[in-house]
This record gives structure tokens, sequence and C-alpha cells, in this order.
């Protein structure tokens, strides 16, 4: 057991970061870096980038690609900053059409990061962090502009 009370990872466990993709290869550079981190969290973890469209591998090839190294569970991490139609419709039908294909294999999705309540802290942290940079702060803003917005 590790200090979060959860067993280490075995070789027959994955995880897939399945992100939208774009034209612009540095665009999975942030996934990589999540990717990365995750390998150093639990070396023993099968991690792997999964792209909607414009990259590779998509979702489909980054499972078989786990199936054929021994993975029977999956993680799916949807990294969107919100469950729109790309992790609503999208991916579930995706991993309906792979699961034709490996029948015995456990699939399983996470909420959608952005979604996730400390990653929207982390987020608005970062937010504050680079008001702090410009030297405004919480206690600093003026809220009277945004009293009158609001009650119009």
């Amino acid at each position: 057991m590790n200090s979060n009370n959860t067993t280490p990872a075995s070789p027959d466990q994955g995880l897939i970061l399945f992100g939208h993709g774009a034209r612009d290869p540095r665009w999975a550079d942030t996934l990589n870096a999540i990717a990365h981190r995750c390998r150093a969290m639990s070396p023993s973890l099968e991690v792997s980038c999964a792209f909607l469209e414009f990259m590779t591998p998509d979702l489909a090839q980054a499972i078989d690609d786990m199936v054929l190294r021994g993975v029977t569970r999956i993680q799916v991490a949807p990294v969107f900053l919100a469950a729109g139609g790309h992790v609503l419709r999208d991916l579930p039908d995706r991993l309906r059409e792979v699961s034709v294909r490996h029948p015995g294999l456990q699939l399983h999705v996470g909420a959608a990061l952005g979604s996730v309540p400390s990653v929207i802290d982390a987020m608005a942290q970062v937010c504050m962090s680079d008001l702090a940079a410009l030297g405004i702060t919480p206690d600093t803003v003026d809220h009277s502009e945004q009293k009158l917005l609001d009650s119009r």
C-alpha cells in the first residue's frame, strides 16, 4: 500500500490521457508532460496519450497497443476543460467500438479533468497569481464595477 491506501499499479493496468489533438505538434506538450509525471509517480503503470483528431495515436490505437502489452484494465482520463460533446458523446462511442474487439478488457472513464475540484482550484490559483504579477490582489480589487454590471 502507498500513502493513499491504494496498491501500486501492476503491469496489467494502464492509463490513457485522452485529449482533443491539434495540427500544431506543440499542442501535445502538455499531455506529454502529464504522462511523464504519471510515469514518474507509478513506474509500473502503462501510460499513453491518445487523441480525438489531428494527432496519433487515436484512442483505439492506444488501447490496442496497451492490450498487446498485456494490459487488461485501462483508466481513460479525458484531458478536457469541460465535459462537452467530445467527452459525453465521442469518447463513449469510441470506447464501445474498441470493446467489441477486446471483450474482456476493463475500461473506466474519469471525469473531464477541468471539472475536477482540485484542478479548478489549481487553475484559479494560477489566474490569481497572474493578477498578483500585476500588483492586483483579491483585497485590492474594486468590486463596485462588478456590482454595477450585475445590477443591470
